[in-house]
């Protein structure tokens, strides 16, 4: 079977013709050089206003890059005709294997961009013997067509939340769809501020705000004013992780410096190497974590107060009705501001200004799942570190998309990966 024949096959295009295939060997790679032709019926098409105009003459030959053929690049060949436009002028035609002056063909684009998704993009531009910069073109390329074509009817969870993505206290808002449907990256601003936020709601209120039901967030109050003035209607839920982890925080502070002290005081420092035996679950605990945690909790300590606290709190999570839940809350925070623990004592305070948005943790129960936020973040983090080479939030928001936005693909005639 020629190549010819594979590529009508596979990469069809109206008004065009594979001439002939051979070898370019002017360097020391060697490659397939496919020569195209317009048919001798076909008319050019203006590539400012997509319209049939008449031809005026041709330009030089150029060639684009095409997906390689047993590790042997493919080079599309092709002398573009000049259009006499009476819109736009004299301009170049459109070909239907590229966009605009890319050197890499459509195909080839979404070849690098899929296998991006698998390796990182440092290791497809060694592996297809490409640079780094094509690579992310590829993927950006990916990411805006499948932006413009992804369908957000029908989102009725979402979950907002920030990661640290560098140095400096610098932000990303992330916002998910974490319903039954489906879980995806929806939108990612720069910066964890009321205005970021806000952004979001200005971009995308119509389509998702009609269906949205549920939101789930962490106690960042600007996020909280933002959700209440803009998606009041939705049911606003604190995600367990970060109330927990608010309570690990609390507690971590307080061995630390109890640490210190008995230290400084000469006593047996009995919490040395002890900090992960009381911030991990017990299920997860190791066998000497499990000893170590237990002969700690022999003594009067206050950090062993906290950890005793936070494990009672966790019985909050237990409770069927809403009524119970929020009695055992208020008693709970009683007996916390009374601890003299003052890290605790804060957690109790942050709690209580946000009694009611915890009840609806509640009513939420089996609809949405919150810690499928943490799980996204997590994905999130990889997926950036995946990519790494990127200097600039464009190539962040490339990469959070490219991994975890679940975007749409064309329909081709074969599948390369």
């Amino acid at each position: 079977m020629h190549l010819k024949v594979i590529l009508n096959h596979v990469e069809p295009y109206k008004s065009f013709v594979y001439k002939h295939v051979s070898w370019d060997k002017s360097s020391s790679v060697w490659k397939l050089r496919v020569q195209i032709e317009p048919r001798a019926n076909g008319r050019p098409i203006c590539s400012g206003c997509g319209k049939v105009r008449p031809g005026y003459d041709r330009l030089p030959e150029r060639t684009w890059e095409f997906v390689p053929l047993w590790q042997i690049p493919m080079l599309f060949v092709y002398s573009l005709r000049r259009v006499n436009c009476r819109d736009c002028g004299v301009v170049a035609e459109q070909v239907p294997w590229s966009q605009g002056k890319h050197r890499q063909t459509k195909s080839y684009r979404w070849f690098l961009a899929r296998w991006a998704k698998r390796l990182s993009w440092q290791e497809v531009a060694e592996i297809f013997h490409t640079s780094w910069d094509t690579v992310f073109r590829s993927v950006r390329y990916a990411v805006e067509w499948g932006i413009v074509h992804r369908d957000l009817r029908g989102v009725e969870a979402a979950g907002i939340d920030e990661i640290q993505y560098q140095r400096g206290h610098r932000y990303l808002t992330l916002v998910y769809q974490i319903d039954g449907q489906i879980r995806r990256l929806l939108w990612v601003g720069q910066n964890r501020t009321k205005d970021a936020l806000e952004s979001f709601f200005d971009l995308f209120g119509d389509q998702i705000l009609p269906t949205l039901k549920f939101v789930c967030s962490d106690m960042w109050q600007p996020y909280l004013d933002v959700i209440r003035a803009r998606a009041g209607h939705a049911l606003n839920i604190l995600d367990r992780y970060h109330v927990m982890a608010k309570m690990n925080k609390a507690i971590d502070e307080i061995r630390a410096g109890e640490a210190r002290r008995l230290k400084a005081d000469g006593y047996e420092p009995v919490l040395t190497h002890s900090r992960w035996c009381f911030l991990k679950r017990k299920e997860n605990l190791t066998s000497k974590q499990t000893v170590k945690l237990r002969e700690v909790l022999q003594y009067n300590l206050k950090t062993v107060r906290a950890y005793l606290s936070r494990e009672e709190f966790q019985r909050f999570w237990t409770y069927q009705s809403v009524p119970w839940a929020r009695k055992f809350l208020r008693e709970w925070c009683t007996r916390t501001m009374r601890s003299r623990l003052e890290p605790m004592k804060k957690v109790a305070r942050s709690l209580r200004e946000h009694e009611d948005l915890l009840m609806n943790w509640f009513e939420a129960r089996g609809e949405i799942s919150a810690g499928a936020v943490e799980g996204l973040n997590l994905k999130a983090k990889l997926s950036m570190r995946k990519a790494f080479g990127f200097r600039t939030f464009e190539g962040i928001e490339t990469a959070l998309y490219h991994q975890l936005g679940h975007l749409p693909e064309p329909e081709f005639t074969h599948e390369f990966c």
